[in-house]
């Protein structure tokens, strides 16, 4: 018996030895923890714009109006300056407040891919030395911070109406015969935005109950204006009902896509319908709806 206790308290002491110099190892240093891998597209809070997207480091991401069709038209001396983002989509991780579905793979010109947002391809620039600077933001008036809540985006492109023929939008506002890019308002997806001649500043005169008459210019449905690119101001912007939908406005006029453009990027066919300036499309050179 005697033999037993003087067992056990050795056996105390052992543990008691063992767990001291556990301890000791130790020596107040507290283990460091595991590194969260970074999302490769994170949304940041720039004090500035709001939500911007950059990349995992920081780095702020662009979008470019003249890729109306959502093919990236910035090469060669421009790619130098706007720098492209690409990360493969087996390994792209984004912001929980994004959707990955927003992002798809597109072909650049060289045979290079490119990350795209909505259909945006998304660059760089390279001017931008630390993370979240926006220096790039409305360079030409066509290049934006890339932000996920635009209500509207600007594209830059030509202007090729139903009736085969080219047009531009001029420093009046207004629709004429010729070619070049023109500035003009699109949907966050890209798709050409128009006005109704006929109708009065928050009044729409076009859609009715036909289904098949508001086939031919549905509404842009927006059920609140959340953000809008520089050179904009977001009160020219509002939202109206519309026989229990809700659209948007700019400066008064209720905005519109045509059917016939299909949904496709960078179609704008509805400029020459029926003849040019009924159906316009619109930019800050456009002026204020009439009041009813």
């Amino acid at each position: 018996m005697h033999l037993f206790k003087k067992s056990m308290v050795a056996m105390l002491l052992i543990a008691t030895v063992a767990t001291s110099c556990s301890d000791d190892d130790n020596d107040g240093v507290t283990p460091t923890p595991p590194q969260v891998p970074q999302k490769t597209v994170k949304v940041a809070n720039n004090t500035t714009f709001g939500a911007i997207m950059t990349d995992s480091t920081g780095k702020t991401l662009y979008f470019f109006s003249n890729d109306a069709q959502g093919t990236p038209t910035c090469k060669d001396g421009c790619a130098a300056v706007w720098p492209t983002f690409y990360v493969e989509e087996s390994a792209l991780t984004v912001d929980s407040s994004l959707n990955k579905a927003d992002f798809t793979t597109v072909t650049r010109p060289d045979g290079t891919k490119q990350t795209a947002y909505k259909g945006w391809p998304l660059y760089y620039y390279a001017q931008d030395a630390a993370a979240e600077e926006v220096k790039g933001d409305n360079v030409g008036a066509i290049w934006f911070v890339a932000k996920p809540d635009y209500s509207v985006m600007v594209a830059n492109f030509q202007l090729h109406g139903n009736d085969g023929k080219d047009y531009v939008l001029n420093n009046t506002g207004a629709i004429a015969a010729g070619t070049g890019a023109s500035k003009y308002l699109v949907d966050d997806h890209g798709l050409t935005l128009y006005k109704f001649a006929n109708d009065k500043a928050g009044t729409n005169n076009f859609t009715n109950n036909d289904d098949t008459h508001n086939a031919i210019w549905p509404i842009y449905e927006v059920s609140e204006v959340k953000n809008v690119p520089t050179g904009f101001t977001k009160t020219d912007f509002a939202i109206i009902t519309v026989l229990g939908k809700k659209q948007i406005t700019y400066k008064g006029w209720p905005m519109y896509y045509f059917g016939q453009d299909a949904k496709v990027r960078g179609a704008n066919k509805g400029v020459s319908v029926p003849t040019p300036n009924v159906w316009p499309v619109l930019y800050t050179t456009t002026a204020a709806a009439p009041q009813p």
